[in-house]
């Protein structure tokens, strides 16, 4: 075939313009040119083309099965889900990508030979980056404003391991004047004294590049550590920002008045112990639980469980007290038929009864509830999110005189 072709048009160059147009017609029509065209279709391309190519689909292929998972942790987090099961394959966001998959061909396929995006390394990894996604927006939302003013909360407690966590908040007021309190994270320290709590504060502003000139306001709980004159963590932060004014926390307050009311009277207190001490046997025997159930069945209707009283929380033990109160013949008899039983916890119900059967108790839970409820409504609006200093006097002296005029 190579004999055959004209050299003018593959070896040599064209020089006859004379007759361009005729020779052009001949060549075009040649076997040679056939030949040369077809083999040129058929020629693969390049195998560095090839493998960019491929490398190229498989990076979108990634991409797109990435941003599936991605978006299937944000569904499963937003509702509070658990992402991972006992087995490889038994958490929510597996069964959730698998039930995705059954529309994409790309993502099955991605399923059944690569793990490693579904691996809990990488699932925390993504949690992290949605978590400082959050606070960086947070921080820009604070920076942006016109009036670069913030007041910060902290709280702390230990956590499953006796860790210390403090808890830190951040409140704001936009251009609207509608006030902002937004969570920013759970930060360990190293102690509990004023000076490593409010070392972490200030650790905590200048990593999200607030100033702290701008802090004018600082609420803790009313602990030493918190709330002292020279060393707490408020007297601390007011050494570098004297502005940041301190206000002890409203219903921490609220709180430790009705402590202080429930414990001022033996009867109150010793009321209360009964209460909790009954919903220690009702969680911990489950014949009782069985019993009770039973008998408020017959006589009232379903029963309302009987619940332990939380032993920091005073303003919200009201419907503990009032499901005692309102069952209470049905406790009476379930404590009676449970003292009967002679199992190992007779003894312990008999004396209950003992006690429920004196109207010193009825007493004490009659004036505990009159509290707790009271207060607990009041503890309600003192904790919303847009409560300001001078909403929450407002809201304790409607209390106190709604409260007389009741009287």
């Amino acid at each position: 075939m190579s004999k055959k072709a004209d050299p003018a048009f593959s070896s040599k160059g064209f020089t006859n313009w004379k007759n361009a147009v005729e020779r052009f017609e001949r060549h075009q029509n040649s076997q040679s040119q056939h030949h040369a065209v077809t083999a040129s279709a058929q020629e693969a391309a390049p195998i560095n083309s090839q493998l960019s190519t491929a490398c190229s689909k498989q990076q979108q292929n990634a991409r797109h099965c990435l941003q599936s998972i991605v978006g299937a942790m944000q569904f499963l987090i937003r509702q509070g889900l658990a992402l991972r099961g006992h087995g490889k394959e038994d958490g929510n966001l597996f069964q959730h990508l698998k039930y995705n998959a059954k529309d994409d061909v790309c993502l099955s396929d991605w399923l059944i030979c690569c793990h490693d995006y579904t691996a809990p390394p990488v699932q925390n990894e993504i949690l992290q980056l949605f978590g400082n996604c959050i606070v960086r927006n947070i921080a820009q939302t604070i920076q942006s404003l016109t009036v670069l003013q913030f007041s910060i909360i902290i709280d702390g407690t230990q956590d499953i391991t006796g860790r210390e966590q403090e808890s830190i908040c951040f409140r704001y007021v936009d251009e609207d004047l509608v006030p902002h309190e937004v969570f920013v994270g759970l930060y360990e320290v190293s102690g509990t004294t004023g000076v490593e709590i409010a070392r972490t504060a200030v650790d905590v502003l200048l990593r999200l590049n607030l100033p702290m000139s701008c802090l004018r306001g600082q609420t803790y709980d009313g602990a030493v550590n918190m709330s002292g004159a020279y060393s707490g963590a408020q007297a601390e932060v007011k050494k570098q920002q004297p502005l940041a004014l301190y206000v002890h926390c409203g219903p921490h307050c609220l709180n430790l008045i009705t402590q202080a009311a429930c414990q001022a009277s033996s009867v109150l207190r010793d009321a209360l112990e009964w209460v909790h001490d009954l919903g220690s046997l009702c969680k911990q025997s489950g014949r009782f639980k069985a019993m009770f159930s039973a008998v408020a069945a017959d006589s009232e209707g379903p029963s309302v469980s009987l619940r332990t009283l939380c032993p920091t929380r005073w303003t919200v033990r009201g419907t503990a007290i009032k499901a005692v109160l309102s069952q209470y013949d049905s406790i009476l008899t379930s404590l009676q038929e449970m003292a009967a039983a002679g199992s190992s916890t007779s003894a312990r119900a008999n004396g209950m009864h003992e006690r429920f059967e004196k109207g010193r108790t009825v007493l004490g839970l009659l004036m505990a509830l009159e509290v707790t409820e009271e207060l607990e409504c009041l503890n309600k609006s003192l904790q919303k999110l847009t409560a300001t200093i001078a909403g929450m006097r407002c809201s304790i002296v409607c209390h106190i005189h709604s409260t007389v005029e009741k009287k």
